[in-house]
């Protein structure tokens, strides 16, 4: 079994949340794009677990249920008290008819339609089913979910859905089940660090899990929301270390870029990193997944798998040997931020 390296979420939360370096990301096995077999689905989670990863992530959206119940039976196996889990609230899933099914980007999904609610009672009902899906009496954190311009279309959409969460209750729903011992801590999952920022200059939080936005492409996150988390003492959950899809595959025909083709000004950035790559002989996407974990908020990070390989090439590329003069290079060739934290600088400064 791989030893992954344990970080605390934060030092508020009323109970320790310990998280594996390196969580599991369950959109994927929502089938995502495309059906995963109920037997991989199986093996990604159980390779996960014997390689030592104990922080599992999902959500009701992805594949409308699927992931959650697919979590639960694993969780069975694994033992609840074994592992750190979290899924989210804001979308109710209700019964309809087969032509009202809203499947998003999943498929094969069960016959449910998404509703928004960040209400005081959508938040109570989203997590009183994510448990019966999950087969759990508790979730350890709990996130508000996709209140960002990415997920909801516009600003102004964003922001609607941020006033519903704090004017209807949704807030004060999440407080009560933290302070009643049913959840440990609270957050939000997003697309975007500049919601992230509006929300915790607005309330207390204890986390954030940030998909995309602090990458080896991006770093705008430096200027004001990860200085914000270091000062507040905010925990950091990482997903989507590939920007959707070119920081794993390269500067290749039709890569994907934030879900789009990659314009030209990021396939020429990206090819630049590769050269400094290819001179030390180090694989791109292992770069991207250990980036992140340079930043001393960012508490893990949770690529996705489908099935038993991926989830032990992931292993092999967060224990991939990366120089110190890799990382230097990048940084004079003006290629991440001068302010980004590099992994392993305060070990080498020492």
């Amino acid at each position: 079994m791989a030893a992954l390296a344990m970080r605390p979420l934060n030092a508020r939360t009323a109970r320790r949340i310990d998280l594996t370096e390196m969580g599991f990301g369950g959109a994927p096995l929502g089938n995502l794009y495309r059906k995963v077999s109920e037997e991989d689905a199986q093996a990604a989670l159980q390779a996960a677990f014997d390689n030592g990863i104990r922080y599992f992530d999902t959500a009701p959206q992805y594949g409308l249920g699927r992931s959650e119940m697919r979590f639960g039976e694993a969780i069975r196996r694994f033992g609840r008290d074994n592992i750190e889990l979290s899924t989210k609230i804001g979308r109710l899933l209700l019964d309809c008819a087969p032509e009202e099914v809203t499947p998003e980007a999943f498929v094969d999904v069960p016959q449910k339609r998404i509703q928004f609610d960040y209400s005081y009672d959508g938040v109570m009902r989203s997590y009183e089913a994510s448990k019966e899906r999950l087969q759990v009496d508790a979730a350890d954190i709990l996130l508000v979910h996709d209140v960002c311009v990415f997920s909801q279309g516009s600003q102004e959409a964003s922001d609607r859905r941020v006033r519903e969460l704090f004017d209807d209750g949704g807030y004060r729903a999440l407080t009560e089940l933290k302070e009643a011992g049913a959840i440990a801590a609270i957050g939000a999952g997003v697309n975007e660090w500049q919601v992230c920022q509006k929300l915790l200059e607005e309330a207390d939080f204890d986390c954030f899990l940030l998909a995309g936005r602090y990458t080896l492409l991006e770093q705008d996150a430096l200027e004001t929301f990860l200085p914000l988390c270091e000062q507040r003492d905010v925990g950091i959950i990482l997903g989507g270390p590939y920007n959707s899809g070119i920081l794993a595959t390269g500067a290749v025909a039709g890569a994907k870029y934030n879900y789009a083709d990659a314009p030209p000004d990021i396939l020429e950035r990206v090819r630049k990193i590769e050269r400094v790559c290819n001179a030390h002989r180090v694989p791109l996407i292992a770069a991207a997944l250990q980036f992140v974990l340079g930043h001393p908020s960012v508490k893990t990070v949770i690529p996705g798998a489908v099935n038993a390989a991926e989830v032990d090439a992931n292993i092999a590329l967060l224990k991939q040997e990366i120089p110190f003069s890799f990382w230097s290079d990048l940084r004079s060739e003006g290629l991440i931020r001068p302010d980004a934290p590099l992994p392993g600088e305060v070990s080498h400064a020492a």
